[in-house]
């Protein structure tokens, strides 16, 4: 094999045969260490410096013999009277003052980051939950972080996926039968759609319950498609062949629904969080339904990989550990 006037060997690229290079990790001492030091420097005693970083003298020791090892010079000549740097200790122990000064506007800098991120909080829901969950939950984390501006954007669980993917919602909740693409979740509560119709709507009279079928056939007044609601009864009908629910009138709000129900439009199909107030006090009419189950979980969402801090993290907790669980009401599968 040839070789050039320069001692290489002919088409060897410089760094072929180098060794990997050892990580810098490896071959600086960590930020406690230079603290140490930098405690030895201005106390001009181990076991003051030990005390200063909250550790053993034993331990400091231990780990100014550590770095020593590191770095290959002695840094702290040991006597009775006290530690003292050697020359090489002390040029070591200005590098390691810049470095923990760099630290520490790191530190700041992130620190920064965080309050900004803590000083507001944008949450996005489908309806259901925003009317009637979401309200009692932000009142208990305004009592933990009355600090932090909270948005609430209420849309369908469509809209919801849209807008954390678009980096404008912080945290969301959605009520569909699955997790949209590009989100991580988890469930929060399970809720139940009933069947509702204003008292003098035939099926509030009747003695039996309503067949699967007769649901899918007669006109409805629904939620837009897009809605979870929506879908959990579209994918419920077709589970039997029924196909999808046919509307009698779409509406993009569940106060809507409710008032075009109670105006005796037609039957509708609701949450049962929605609908508690109305059924108590018969505006409407709970319908048994047969043949058909209604349920569903209602979840948080987030982008995939960004999992939740801060206050979003908190508001997490709280719907997980005092979620309110739907309560029973009239009607429903059978």
């Amino acid at each position: 094999m040839s070789r050039g006037g320069n001692g290489r060997t002919a088409g060897r690229t410089p760094g072929d045969d180098d060794p990997p290079a050892v990580p810098l990790a490896h071959r600086v001492p960590d930020l406690g260490a230079l603290e140490l030091l930098l405690a030895v420097a201005r106390l001009g005693s181990l076991g003051a410096a030990a005390r200063a970083v909250g550790i053993t003298q034993p331990a400091a020791s231990s780990r100014i013999r550590s770095m020593e090892r590191q770095l290959g010079v002695a840094l702290v000549d040991r006597s009775p009277r006290g530690s003292r740097l050697t020359d090489a200790g002390a040029l070591v122990t200005d590098w390691a003052r810049r470095i923990v000064e760099a630290a520490e506007a790191f530190d700041a800098g992130a620190q920064a980051l965080r309050d900004r991120r803590d000083s507001r909080l944008r949450v996005a829901a489908s309806m259901t939950i925003a009317e009637y969950l979401l309200p009692g939950w932000l009142l208990a984390l305004r009592a933990q972080r009355p600090d932090t501006a909270v948005s609430l954007l209420a849309g369908n669980s469509a809209a919801v996926a849209e807008r954390l993917l678009a980096g404008e919602a912080d945290l969301g909740f959605v009520e569909g039968l699955t997790v949209p693409a590009g989100l991580d979740s988890a469930v929060i509560a399970q809720d139940r759609l009933i069947v509702v119709a204003a008292p003098g709507h035939a099926w509030a009279r009747r003695r039996g319950p309503v067949p699967a079928a007769e649901l899918a056939a007669t006109p409805l007044i629904l939620r837009e498609k897009g809605s979870g609601t929506r879908q959990v009864l579209d994918a419920a009908l077709g589970a039997i062949g029924a196909g999808p629910a046919r509307p009698l009138i779409e509406l993009s709000s569940t106060t809507a629904v409710k008032a075009a129900a109670e105006s005796g439009a037609g039957p509708a199909v609701l949450s049962e969080l929605a609908v508690g107030e109305e059924l108590g006090m018969r505006r409407l009419v709970g319908v048994p339904v047969d043949g058909v189950t209604l349920h569903r979980a209602l979840r948080a969402v987030w982008p995939t990989g960004r999992r939740p801090a801060g206050p979003a993290r908190d508001l997490l907790s709280l719907t997980r550990s005092g979620a309110r669980q739907p309560t029973p009401g009239a009607g429903g599968g059978r």
